[in-house]
């Protein structure tokens, strides 16, 4: 099986890229700075450095907020025509802060209270209803990055007045005091497969490694890992990163990263998170590819006049082979019961019906 990763070329896509060479027969990485998204004729074709994009069992594409347009694009180009682990719309709703925040409250995963404001002037009126401090986010942004810390609302008009002239939107989050730690789970499929806590520096709220921040390995409880698996399933995301506040109220989600680095947590865990990916990758590229041969051998019994009524009843339209007295059985009846010589048969026959059973205890 052929595969790739569309990516910044990362060390953690290097890392993934190593891992999955174990189990694909070929793996490719496919730099998404060198992407071209062709929209024509009812059809999007994707290139890469002038060649169409095309023959991979799995592709699995990741980036930055900066992509996040082209990823939707590749995603919605391929994600019928081979394994991808992440949707199309994934990519749209989580590097939208507010609108990830929208989709998983939608869906009862708990997070803290947030205010969305359109405006610089909408959000200085959302300042006076809240309590401090508070956290004011701008809804795209990655690593920490474009995350605030307010104590009061004087600090808090400060810093939307030092962005206003950036003529973006903000969201304003309530703070909730956790010792200035978060805990970060790696969900790939339906397991949490590594789990840590990141602790910011001193004098730092924002408790990203990328911002410096120390991680600690740490397990988690079912609960947090039933939040963390949920919040991936309702993105759409079979590999995801969620981050989660634990609270006097329980865990709270407070993001979700596609596109998580590998070297915070495999270091910290001991996990090889990269080996997880790439055996998860490769099952599931495995069990689309058999899905597919069992659809193309049912267009074959479809072309041949056998119609199945959930998998119990198969009926076959057919001329008999008669030789003198006896019947012949096609050898397609064979294949589809498994009756062997050795088997014990029940043979009923009236006019125009005739039905053969194998007895409990035959031989098989």
């Amino acid at each position: 099986m052929k595969a790739a990763i569309i990516s910044l070329e990362s060390e953690s896509s290097k890392w993934t890229i190593e891992a999955m060479k174990k189990y694909f027969d070929k793996v490719d990485s496919i730099n998404i700075k060198e992407i071209e998204v062709r929209a024509a004729k009812n059809d999007i074709k994707i290139y890469h450095n002038e060649k169409l994009l095309e023959g991979y069992d799995c592709i699995y594409a990741k980036g930055s907020f900066r992509y996040a347009l082209t990823l939707t694009a590749i995603t919605t180009a391929l994600f019928d025509k081979c394994y991808m682990p992440i949707s199309p719309e994934a990519f749209d709703i989580v590097h939208d802060k507010f609108l990830t925040q929208l989709v998983l409250q939608k869906n009862k995963i708990p997070m803290p209270t947030a205010y969305f404001a359109p405006t610089i002037t909408a959000a200085k009126e959302i300042l006076r209803k809240v309590n401090y401090p508070i956290i004011i986010k701008l809804p795209k942004g990655t690593g920490g990055k474009g995350v605030m810390f307010a104590e009061s609302f004087p600090n808090a008009s400060s810093l939307l007045d030092a962005i206003g002239p950036l003529k973006v939107q903000v969201v304003v989050q309530e703070y909730i005091e956790t010792n200035s730690t978060d805990t970060r789970a790696i969900v790939v499929g339906n397991k949490v497969v590594a789990s840590y806590q990141r602790k910011a520096t001193k004098g730092e709220k924002r408790a990203n490694i990328h911002m410096g921040g120390v991680g600690v390995k740490c397990v988690l409880d079912e609960k947090t890992k039933k939040i963390a698996v949920k919040t991936a399933r309702v993105l759409n995301s079979d590999i995801c990163a969620v981050d989660i506040l634990q609270t006097n109220l329980g865990p709270m989600v407070i993001e979700a990263n596609l596109s998580p680095g590998l070297q915070g947590a495999t270091n910290t865990t001991g996990v090889n998170v990269a080996e997880e990916i790439a055996k998860f990758l490769y099952k599931k590229t495995k069990e689309r590819k058999e899905k597919g041969k069992v659809r193309d051998a049912s267009k074959v019994f479809e072309d041949l006049g056998i119609r199945s009524a959930g998998d119990e009843i198969k009926e076959i339209i057919i001329n008999l082979d008669f030789r003198g007295n006896r019947i012949l059985l096609p050898e397609l009846i064979t294949k589809i019961t498994k009756f062997d010589e050795k088997d014990d048969l029940v043979i009923r026959a009236d006019k125009g019906i005739l039905s053969i059973e194998k007895v409990d205890g035959g031989q098989s």
